[in-house]
Parts: C-alpha cells; structure tokens; sequence
C-alpha cells in the first residue's frame, strides 16, 4: 500500500514556548542548543511527536548517524507500506519527515562498517544523509532486523521479517536476494495474520549473526488460544546455518545481539551471542558460546509484557550506550533497567544487576549529545485486546502517536523500585539430581525462597550458588520439606553468589519461585513537580475529560469542568496552549464516549473489590475514607491505557500498572505511588501523560501545569514515569472485617506486595480459640504456599509484623473454625 499524504514534509520549525504558569520549560536545554530552546515537559518535547494513520504508532528505532537523530515508526501489521515515516532530527531538534517515507512495520537497525550506511527499516542512510530505498515489493514484510552476512559481511546484509522472510541485500546496489518468501506471501485464505510455516512460533523479534550461524527469534503463537492464554508454549529460538534451521529452544524470545551490537560483531568467530526472552515462570536469558548455548533466568519486575500472542512486549535491547565509567551496556526487559556485562559469557557471567523500573514501553534507544534517547510505544488508536469492564466504553484515541523521551545518562537508577519475582519451577514434575537453569541471584536487599513439595515423599532441596560467574558451584543450603507442605528461606547477604540453583534430592512435582525487595528509598511526600494537583478534599478543582482527537488534528481535546459543571470545550496543541473552541460535535463525542463509568469498582470497610472479566476476585488497600464516594459515583477515572497494551489503574489513593487480561491482568497488578489527590481523568498524549484535577491557584510556578488564557480550564503534563516521584504506595485494610467466615474457606487475594513497613492484625468473636492460616501467592500465578499458622485467643489481638525480607503479591487467610473474623493489614 502506499504511505498516505503528509504534509509535514518540511523541517517544522518551533514558536515561542507555549502559555504555562511562569512561562519555564519542564526540563533544561539539551546539549548543544541554547536555553531559550524547544518546549520540554520531563524529557519529552511535545513537538517532536510522531502521528500515522494505523492502529499504532510505535517507534521502532532511532540510531544517531550523519549528523542527526534518525528514527522510524510502525504501524500493526503493514508488510507492505503503510502512512508511517522516517524521521530526521537535527541537533537543535529541529523535525523533517524525510519524503523517501515508505512506511510499514520495521524495528530493524544496523550501521554497516564497510559500505558506510546506516540500514534502518528498508532505508539505506550514507554518511552524506542521502536516504535510498528498498521496495516492499522487492522486500515485502514486517522488518524485524539486520545481520552480517555470514560469508560475504563486506559486500552483503541480512535482512528478516516478523514472518520469516530472509533476504540478503546488496549493500551497493540494495538488490535483495529472496532466501525464505515472507509468510504474509505465503499465507493462505483463513490463516491468522501473524502465521509463517518455516518455524514454530510467530511474531519475528530478533536477528544477529556470529559463531557461522544467523540466530532469529519470535515471541508469539499464532493461535486463537494464543490470544487469551499467557501460560502457552509460545516462541522460538532458532539458528540457520546457511542450509538449515535448527530450533534452540521453544519459548518467546526478543533481542539477539552480541558485543558488536548495532554494528555487528567485529570477532564473528569468538565473540558470544546473547539472547533475552521468557516464559510464564520468569525472564530468560541465553548465550552461544564456542558453539553451545547456555541459559539463565531473571526475575520479572513487570509482568505487562507476558501474553502468549507476542504482542504486548515491543523491542527489548541490549545496547551499548557509552556510560561515563561503566564499560557495561544497558538492557531493557520486562519492566527493567539493567546492568549487562560486555564480557558476558558462561565462565565470565557476573555483573548483570537490576537497576530501576520503568513503565514506559521502549522501543529502542541510544546515546545522543550525551542523553539517553528512548524511542517509545505512546498511544495506540486500536487498543487490540486491552478491553475491560473497569474502563468501561472508552474510546482509544483518535489518532496513534508516540514521542521520543530524553533523559541524563543517569536515568536509568532514577525510577523505580527493583522488586521483582520468578519461578525456576511451577507444580511441575522435577526429577532427582537435575539442576534447575540457573536464576540470577545478586543485586537485591532481600532475598527469598518460597518452595512447595507436592509430591508423596519428603524432599531435600539443594540451593548451590556460583559465586563468582565462572560455572563453579557451591553448596549454600539446604531445606527439607514434608509432602504437602510449603516452607521458604531467607537469604542474608548479598554477596553470598552471582547465580543460584536448586536440585532436590528424589522425583518430585514442586514449586520453587525467588521474590527480590529493593528497599523503598522513596519518600512519602509528593514531589514538587505535583504541585496544584488538587487534593481529594479541595472544593475547587479544574477537571475534565480527555481525548487525543483523530483526523490528522494531532490536538488533544478537552471538556473542562469545574465543580460548578461544564465550562468549555478546548484543544491542547503541541505547545500545549489550552484553546477554546466552539466545536459541539467533538464535545458531544468526548461527553459520551469517554464518560466515566460509575461502580467499575466496589468498595467495602476494608478494601476495593473487583471482579475481573474472568470472574476473579481481587482486593486492594484503601487509601483516605474520601475516595470511596467519587471513585463510585463517576467522578475519578478508574482505568485508563496510556502505555500501549496496558492500563494505568488509579483507584483509591494508588495507581497501579495493570496487564492487559491476555498478560493475566489483575492477577499481576503492581502499585506505582500512592497519593491523595483528585484525579478526573488522565490520558496520553504526545508521549505525555495528560491530568485533569488542577487547583490553578495552588499550581503557580510550576511549569508542569497549563492553564487556558481565560483560567477556565487547566491540565498538569509529565511522564508517565514521573508517577514514581508521586510517593511510595500506601494502604490499609484487609479481605476481612468482622466477616463471617466458614472452617477451610479461603478469603479472596489480598494485595500484600511491594509495599513497606507491612504489620497484620487477626481477631475473631469466638468463645474459644481459632487458627488462621496466612497464605501468601509470591508471584501472582495462582500457586499458594502456607506462610504461617497463627492462633488467636478469646479477646485476643494478635499482631504481626512482616519482617522485610517477607515478599509476596498475594495475601489470603483460612481459619479453622466458623467464627467471624478480621484479618485486617497496614502499609505505611
């Protein structure tokens, strides 16, 4: 197809910084341009927004080369062109929509050393910064990445699709050669869009090549179950020798990289190949070394990028950025920013250490004028599978987009807390002496073990550690466990391995997860750049209802409200001047279409409710006593997506990172920050994260907050990731209170994890003794261990206080005899 009409074709040129309380920029100049420079809100610079005309709008690559910043968008599934452009950025941020835009869906990027060129999507960039093109009916597919050429690197590059096309180019003449045709040619009538036959496995991720073999991955199933199940067999590791495909391993898998990275790796015959990916159990990480490959496991800090489709995780990297004093690169997976060794290999594997957490959804990023440039997944028009009851009938925006995100070097320590949890096993058969994959076992406060023997014979489980990366092993401790019975160990010092591993001593079916706290370092208060927010009991607020508008408008509407009601309809431009505008259709559209649902939760003495469109139920802490009437009645968003593919929970005091259903959704919730204020409606916009709920008064000075000429409307813009300055979750309450509960039930899941300072308060009104058992679900998957049994007198209250190495996502408690009960918990 070809690429729609744009008549942004020139370089847009930036007006005077827009209206804003102060009239200061959000974030200082970037280097190498003077401080009277572009409009910047928290790293992201409004206008260099990328906008087409598909169901998404990701950014698939951005590479410095030629003098500029050069970056490419996708839209879904577009193998043959789309309205999607090639970006040129000048140092003074200055935007061209280059016209060689062909469009599609790459995320491919490579620098080829000997011809010169930057090879970005099916461009071919020389250091001139003149642009050539490769035709889609040439080279048709969804272009996944590059590769060196494994017998002629000078003269030839790889070329693979997320449907298995393999092509070799001509780096002179951009020639492709067909090696395997691309399954959207191949594809029959019926077949689902993603299918390919050459390999199993969908949705093409990584390509490299190194050790004679070209290494691929995929990190889908293109089934129907694929589409709701998270806990498939999904994915593929594969190589080709130049002949044959051989598959590695059958789990999803992303990047494929090695030391040379973008470039390719200058030692082909001895340098190491790495690989990232995961299962439903916990991340994974591979590596080919002199010809075999080994695998590892990471823990999961975010689970919003599981899903058996592929579709929910975009392009995790490992990159070299050039960090000041750090010869190590940085990789994102799974919610994580973390440390990777250039040196990693199976006898030189130290270093890997999580960093912070982030909720962006990156697609790549570089150094650049010595910042991090983070190319993002903003805001996607279709919202594919993400529907739920809680977000009612809103509408997705009208327009995709998405933006650059500029940060210091440093950023990537700065978010947020790096509790994370995995499983090495999940009730699944263990045969005697067989060492679990190795999971990483440094870099963390706390550290702790859960397991579970769900077999008929006692087990001794066996923990051994690598304590210097080099394969050797060492006995650190053991455990025995009864049949039925589920124990946990705590681990002390952080210096005790660089990996660790578990055998058990006989057959076995058992669990085994590792739950990591980062001690919270946050502090309670909100940070300044929150300021004229407006609190939950202020009884005068600027709110209104948000909508990114279609039609190439490339504005963000707003129906601003006061407490008095309406007053106005107006658009948000990219310099975010509030406008009023007399348009009665669009406001009639957002009035409706984007309507808060009333009662998406319920709320009871001691939690949130909510029952998932699974028919699950889950319960959430409470926050101030005045949330529960606006968050029933309508009057604060519940449910949002402002990343795409998952949604941002606001709900009582908290938001919360919420995975779409497919990714097992609130089983897997995670708390962000927790806050008192007043919070209409949030959105994303621009790579922004746009609020409503503005004291304008309150807000002077802060150059965070817009306000309309007429001071009728206002909005408060940010990133996303600023929520973790937002201040550390708190809550209180419990799945009981003074509830009557039956002997061997079970009270609903209770969210306990990630939060501080945890003490439990059990009591009952019976006339003699009962037992709770306080069970805990250390990850989210449904796998319940025993935590303690504690008896509580006539009368009594019993208190218990969580020490910090305890960490779970789940809490629920079992009593031993009908009685009425509270088991009642407090987060501060």
């Amino acid at each position: 197809m070809k690429p729609s009409d744009n008549k942004n074709i020139q370089p847009r040129r930036l007006p005077p910084v827009a209206l804003l309380l102060g009239l200061l920029s959000a974030c200082p100049a970037q280097a190498g341009q003077p401080s009277a420079g572009p409009l910047g809100i928290s790293g992201i610079h409004p206008h260099l927004a990328f906008y087409n005309d598909e169901g998404e709008c990701g950014t698939g690559a951005v590479v410095p080369w030629a003098g500029s910043l050069w970056a490419v968008t996708y839209g879904p599934h577009q193998p043959f062109g789309s309205s999607d452009k090639l970006y040129q950025i000048s140092p003074d941020l200055n935007l061209t929509v280059r016209p060689e835009s062909v469009g599609g869906t790459p995320a491919n990027r490579m620098i080829h050393p000997e011809s010169n060129q930057l090879f970005i999507g099916p461009y071919a960039i020389d250091r001139s910064g003149k642009v050539r093109v490769i035709d889609y009916k040439a080279m048709p597919g969804r272009h996944t990445g590059n590769a060196r050429h494994l017998t002629d690197p000078a003269g030839k590059i790889y070329y693979g699709t997320m449907e298995e096309g393999f092509y070799e180019v001509d780096v002179a003449t951009l020639e492709p050669t067909v090696l395997y045709k691309d399954g959207n040619v191949l594809r029959k009538p019926g077949q689902m869009a993603q299918h390919a036959e050459l390999l199993p496995g969908a949705h093409g991720k990584g390509l490299y090549s190194g050790q004679g073999v070209l290494v691929y991955s995929n990190n889908g199933e293109a089934s129907k179950a694929a589409l709701k199940q998270f806990n498939i067999k999904s994915g593929v590791l594969a190589e080709w020798d130049g002949r044959d495909w051989k598959v590695i391993r059958r789990n999803q898998f992303v990047e494929v990289t090695g030391p040379g990275g973008i470039h390719g790796s200058s030692h082909p015959e001895t340098d190491p190949i790495w690989a990232t990916g995961w299962d439903y159990k916990s991340v994974l990480l591979g590596v080919r070394d002199k010809g075999a490959w080994s695998f590892y496991r990471l823990p999961k800090a975010s689970y919003s990028y599981d899903g058996a489709h592929g579709w929910n995780t975009e392009w995790p990297r490992i990159r070299d950025v050039g960090e000041p004093g750090n010869p190590d690169y940085l990789m994102t997976m799974h919610g994580m920013f973390w440390r990777f060794p250039a040196g990693f290999t199976p006898g030189n594997s130290a270093g890997i250490r999580p960093r912070s957490a982030y909720l962006k959804v990156i697609g790549d990023f570089t150094r650049w004028n010595d910042q991090l440039v983070f190319g993002c997944d903003d805001s996607a028009k279709k919202e594919f599978l993400n529907k739920r009851r809680a977000k009612g009938e809103i509408q997705g925006p009208g327009q995709s987009n998405s933006n650059l995100w500029f940060t210091p070097l440093g950023q990537p320590d700065l978010l947020g807390p790096r509790t994370a949890a995995g499983y090495v096993w999940v009730q699944e058969p263990v045969r005697a002496g067989v060492a679990s994959d190795p999971f990483l076992f440094s870099g963390w406060d706390e550290r702790r073990a859960w397991l579970k023997n769900s077999g008929t014979q006692p087990v001794v489980f066996r923990f051994e550690v690598d304590k210097a990366g080099n394969n050797k092993w060492s006995e650190l401790e053991t455990i025995s466990v009864v049949p039925g019975v589920s124990a946990f160990v705590d681990f002390k010092d952080d210096g005790q391995g660089e990996w660790i591993r578990v055998t058990a001593d006989r057959d076995t079916v058992a669990s085994v997860s590792f739950v990591y706290t980062a001690r919270e370092k946050r502090p309670a208060a909100a940070d300044a750049l929150f300021k004229g927010l407006s609190g939950i009991g202020d009884t005068h607020s600027h709110g209104g209802l948000l909508y990114g508008l279609g039609n190439n408008r490339r504005a963000m509407g707003l129906l601003a409200r006061t407490e008095a009601g309406e007053t106005g309809y107006y658009e948000i431009d990219e310099q975010m001047n509030l406008t009023a505008r007399d348009d009665a259709e669009t406001a009639a559209f957002i009035r409706e279409k984007f309507a808060i649902p009333r009662h998406a939760v319920e709320v009871d003495e001691g939690s949130v409710l909510i029952v998932d469109d699974a028919g699950r139920r889950w319960r959430l802490p409470l926050g101030d006593a005045r949330f529960t009437e606006p968050t029933l009645d309508g009057s604060l968003r519940v449910c949002r997506e402002v990343a795409t593919e998952r949604d941002l929970f606001n709900c009582h005091g908290t938001f919360y990172e919420l995975p779409a259903e497919n990714a097992d959704g609130y089983a897997k919730i995670r708390p962000v920050a927790s806050h008192n204020l007043h919070i209409n409606d949030y959105a994303s916009y621009r790579g922004l994260l746009v609020i409503t709920g503005i004291n304008p008064e309150e807000a002077k000075d802060n150059p965070h907050v817009f306000v309309s000429v007429d001071r009728k409307a206002a909005v408060w813009a940010g990133v996303i990731d600023d929520l973790w300055k937002l201040g550390r979750p708190t809550g209180r309450g419990g799945p009981w209170v003074n509830a009557g509960v039956r002997a061997g039930q079970s009270s609903d899941p209770y969210l306990i994890g990630f939060y501080d300072r945890r003490t439990l308060q059990l009591s009952h009104r019976s006339a003699s003794a009962v037992t709770f058992s306080v069970e805990v679900d250390p990850t989210g998957d449904g796998d319940w261990l025993v935590y303690a049994s504690l008896t509580v007198r006539p009368g009594e209250r019993l208190e218990h206080l969580f020490p910090p190495a305890f960490q779970a996502r789940w809490i629920r408690f079992v009593v031993d005899a009908d009685t009425t009960a509270t088991a009642w918990l407090e987060y501060r």
